[in-house]
């Protein structure tokens, strides 16, 4: 099977519109560096996160249960402009972890009998995706459909970084996709695709009758009590005290600059990353999903099947429908990772769900100069280290010495 994949990290690119291909697919949560596991920061999560401000970030938060005992560590600001402090409970826009919750509602559709995993998407969407008898809904969940992601798309987020409060519907994001030729043929590679996942979103209005807006509330957000999650339609119901602002972060001759997005559109992310949540909410959606509560066995199962990518992302990763597969140092978690314009998002929970680790940076990087820039770096071994600390305290280990 041929695997290809983009820059997986803003902030990897030289120029604003290659960086921005990388939105919505954020930082997975993989092995870092020995050197940024060195011993001076142990597994103080505090100490973790302080860091990471230090290094450049506006704000950050992590989350992380046991088993047994709840920690969470904070540092930074909420809103640059009023000099608000993050809180640990404060929404943010979660990106890509979207992905699972539509990967929920697809499965339990399947579940119901109302569609087939292996039924092509022109069954449920008749003419609307290029070469749709032959793309199975298993690989639109599963990013083998071979359809090009839109936000690599460089003239495309041009235009939206040009009027960034502008709405743009489901239909021109799937235009964008379409008018860009297929990595492969379906089924016969893997590509990240948020193209998809926008397939998937009007799938699920065509089925059900309902936006997946309306699907997400009634269907997981209700039922699981997750108070402060929704469907960003089209932007952030209220940026004010309570959630955390996101910031466009750009990175030259060493110095940050920022732009708050909090009052920008999330209508270009849709149903492929715009879920506002909190640390504790998606703890809980990760945690009763993977403990076998949101979903049937059998749909719980299929999920769970992953495509191998730990040749090309150089990192024990596989995929499986909406849902990662990780191999971290201290333990085997499952979950997602989310980038927006302003943040980046990670939630990974253990097999049972009983242990969970949510984490939050309100910056996604644009550097104008080479992607080598040793600030860039330095924040990058500074949040591989809150990810390492954080993951490591939920499976109840200390950080792996350096070798």
């Amino acid at each position: 099977m041929k695997r290809s994949s983009s820059s997986h990290r803003l902030g990897r690119s030289a120029t604003a519109a290659f960086a921005l291909a990388a939105v919505l697919t954020g930082t997975v949560l993989t092995a870092v560096p020995a050197s940024a596991a060195a011993g001076d920061h142990h597994n103080d999560l505090q100490h973790s996160v302080d860091a990471l401000v230090k290094a450049g970030a506006v704000g950050t938060l992590v989350r992380v249960d046991d088993g047994h005992k709840l920690r969470t560590a904070t540092a930074g600001l909420a809103d640059r402009e009023t000099k608000r402090r993050l809180k640990n409970k404060d929404q943010y826009e979660a990106g890509s972890q979207t992905k699972t919750f539509v990967a929920v509602l697809t499965l339990q559709l399947a579940a119901q009998g109302k569609l087939k995993l292996d039924a092509p998407v022109e069954k449920y969407l008749p003419g609307v995706v290029p070469n749709g008898q032959k793309i199975t809904v298993r690989m639109l969940l599963q990013h083998t459909s071979g359809l090009f992601n839109y936000t690599e798309d460089e003239q495309a987020f041009k235009e939206i970084l040009a009027d960034p409060e502008r709405e743009a519907t489901p239909q021109e994001l799937l235009e964008v996709g379409f008018r860009n030729d297929p990595y492969f043929a379906p089924g016969q590679g893997w590509h990240y695709s948020n193209t998809g996942y926008i397939v998937l979103g009007e799938m699920l209005h065509q089925v059900t009758g309902q936006p997946v807006k309306t699907l997400i509330q009634q269907k997981i957000a209700k039922p699981l009590r997750l108070r402060d999650t929704y469907l960003a339609d089209p932007k952030v119901a209220n940026p004010g005290p309570g959630f955390a602002h996101g910031y466009l972060t750009e990175v030259a001759d060493g110095r940050f600059s920022y732009a708050d997005t909090s009052q920008w559109s999330l209508s270009w992310a849709g149903s492929a990353g715009a879920v506002v949540s909190t640390a504790r909410d998606l703890s809980t959606f990760y945690s009763t999903l993977l403990g076998g509560d949101l979903l049937p066995k059998a749909q719980l199962n299929e999920m769970k099947k992953t495509v191998d990518l730990s040749e090309e992302w150089g990192a024990p990763i596989g995929y499986g429908l909406g849902l990662y597969r990780q191999e971290t140092p201290c333990g085997t978690g499952w979950g997602h990772d989310g980038g927006t314009l302003g943040h980046n998002t990670t939630t990974l929970v253990s097999s049972d769900g009983k242990r969970s680790v949510a984490g939050d940076v309100n910056n996604a990087f644009v550097s104008s100069e080479a992607q080598e820039d040793p600030a860039l770096e330095r924040f990058a071994l500074a949040q591989g280290q809150v990810q390492l600390v954080a993951v490591c305290a939920m499976f109840g280990k200390e950080v792996p010495a350096q070798k």
